[in-house]
């Protein structure tokens, strides 16, 4: 059968259509990507304003008769931080069901990292071992660990990169002052987390998912996306490091010429590279392998896993 998943996240509204039945890999057949946005168009109370709501329903509704036009038989409509902080949640899912037929379910970060991990635990196989998966989102970052397909440990953290990005680094380029300000707090944020999964030893493969962690392994000499889901990416710590410093000098137009750095997500990229290397430090982590597949897939896999 063919399944859309509707992913309404803090940067994107991404339907992806893939072809799919039980024991076998999903395979996409159709992606429709919106840059919304939504973690930027909070108000000072915390909730979407009415041009937002106003543009996040135009942005389902298109997205639904796009899943239409492909032929998916059902579509797994979730949305993450951006909506499930605001504080008028209940009104702008009432709206948005009410306006587009789509009942969006709201996903708590630890689900967002169990999904994700189930995802990354199902590309790499049990041969892995021990697994630390790491995500940065638009709103949030997910971490998670285990050794079977439900991890051992997973946390959500308020570090996405475009809230960040907001409320941290107003500057283009950023102040050195509110970089530095950034940094401190998100290692202190992590390392409140980091003696939850440590008890549980060193993981034998860690692995990053996100447009993020693939934009930093880009930029620091991974293949391009063209070459295909197979080839592997890494990025070390020591690159990171050598490229924080750089980002943070640079305006998000200089980033934007980066190799895989695209426009829209340019401006954010200085935050993410900040908690991607406060993450991999604090958990000690010198390389990563970063996974195709992520919280999408993993709504999916899940999805045919009940399938009769």
């Amino acid at each position: 059968m063919r399944l859309g998943v509707l992913d309404v996240g803090s940067n994107t509204v991404h339907l992806l259509a893939v072809d799919a039945h039980p024991g076998a890999r999903p395979l996409p057949a159709h992606s429709h990507k919106t840059e919304l946005r939504l973690a930027q168009l909070l108000d000072e109370a915390g909730a979407i304003g009415t041009e937002g709501v106003d543009k996040l329903v135009a942005v389902i509704a298109e997205a639904v008769q796009a899943a239409e036009d492909k032929g998916c038989e059902d579509v797994l409509p979730f949305a993450t931080s951006a909506v499930r902080e605001a504080t008028n949640a209940d009104a702008v899912l009432a709206r948005v069901r009410e306006e587009t037929g789509v009942d969006l379910q709201v996903l708590s970060g630890e689900d967002e990292a169990r999904l994700t991990f189930l995802a990354v635990r199902r590309w790499f196989g049990w041969s892995a071992g021990k697994l630390l998966v790491l995500d940065i989102g638009g709103g949030s970052l997910e971490v998670a660990y285990g050794i079977d397909e439900e991890p051992d440990a997973a946390v959500s953290l308020p570090l996405g990169a475009g809230r960040l990005t907001s409320a941290w680094l107003p500057g283009d380029p950023a102040d050195p002052a509110d970089v530095r300000a950034l940094r401190r707090h998100v290692r202190a944020q992590i390392a409140r987390s980091v003696g939850e999964f440590t008890r549980f030893g060193a993981p034998d493969h860690v692995v990053a998912t996100s447009k993020t962690f693939k934009q930093l392994a880009r930029i620091a000499g991974a293949a391009r996306s063209a070459e295909g889901l197979y080839v592997q990416r890494d990025l070390t710590r020591k690159s990171l490091e050598e490229w924080v410093p750089r980002l943070a000098v640079m305006t998000a137009a200089e980033r934007a010429a980066l190799p895989g750095v695209s426009e829209g997500r340019a401006g954010q990229l200085l935050a993410g590279a900040l908690v991607a290397e406060a993450a991999m430090d604090l958990f000690e982590v010198e390389e990563l392998e970063v996974c195709p597949w992520a919280l999408r897939e993993g709504v999916i896999l899940r999805r045919l896993d009940h399938m009769p």
